[in-house]
């Protein structure tokens, strides 16, 4: 290891010379102003101003202007640069990239995805991550979609973090479940795999407040029972044969049966 002398600075420190990370970090620094200024300059030309009427507007002299131009804007303040985008009509944004240490911004969606794909593989199935149903259209996707060769049969797998659009999840939902009933046909044959579909909603208070809101809604869509659609996903037990509903708990480690507040006649 390097040398460490008062208090901790580093060798190269003290002799002058510069480590790898500030010869990267002035590099990155040069390359910034470089394009900020070639910017700044292409959008003066186009409005046919001088460096001198630039400046002036914006309180800077016109060498300061010409450095910036040339990419030599080291130490310029931002305010300055937030002048300059406002004479030229520029949309002034500073952004740093995504920190690769946070959690991508579909993690709640993606732990219930987590769950339910390794529940297949305790069953004994095999399961398919975001599965396109239509090739001329990769968004729209199956989220976990299950095939129990087995067992002869396809689950069509939708994981809720938060309510959206209710009407159109459920709109979509049908789709799915209809793109599986063909596939179901085309891979069974003479005897077509049964299909079965639900969702799995996570059990934060917003979304308990959603489905207590409108219980007749929930309960003529997902009438098949929770309970039986637990113990299929956690012990592979053959599915209701209408579409339910499950609460997956906040931390996306279990499932428990969704309890109606009353039943339909």
């Amino acid at each position: 290891m390097p040398a460490r002398h008062d208090g901790g600075m580093n060798a190269d420190a003290l002799h002058g010379r510069r480590s790898i990370s500030q010869i990267e970090l002035e590099r990155t620094t040069d390359e910034v102003l470089r394009r900020l200024g070639a910017t700044i300059r292409s959008a003066r030309v186009r409005r046919r101003l001088t460096q001198h009427a630039l400046a002036r507007r914006i309180g800077i002299s016109q060498s300061e202007m010409s450095r910036i131009e040339l990419g030599h804007g080291h130490g310029v303040r931002i305010e300055t640069w937030v002048s300059l985008a406002h004479e030229l009509g520029l949309q002034p944004r500073f952004e740093l990239a995504r920190d690769w240490r946070e959690s991508p911004a579909d993690a709640g969606h993606l732990a219930i995805q987590e769950l339910l794909l390794r529940l297949a593989h305790s069953t004994g199935c095999h399961a398919t991550f975001e599965l396109p149903i239509r090739p001329d259209d990769p968004g729209r996707s199956i989220d976990v979609f299950v095939r129990d060769d087995g067992r002869r049969r396809l689950l069509v797998e939708e994981a809720w973090n938060s309510f959206g659009d209710i009407g159109g999840g459920a709109r979509s939902f049908d789709r799915k479940l209809a793109a599986a009933r063909d596939l179901a046909v085309v891979i069974g044959g003479d005897r077509p795999y049964t299909v079965g579909g639900l969702w799995i909603v996570r059990a934060t208070r917003r979304n308990r407040e959603l489905v207590a809101r409108y219980p007749e809604v929930f309960a003529r869509r997902f009438p098949g029972s929770s309970s039986g659609w637990v113990r299929t996903l956690k012990a592979g037990l053959p599915p209701p044969a209408e579409p339910g509903l499950v609460w997956c708990n906040v931390l996306a480690t279990d499932l428990h049966p969704w309890r109606r507040h009353r039943r339909l006649p």
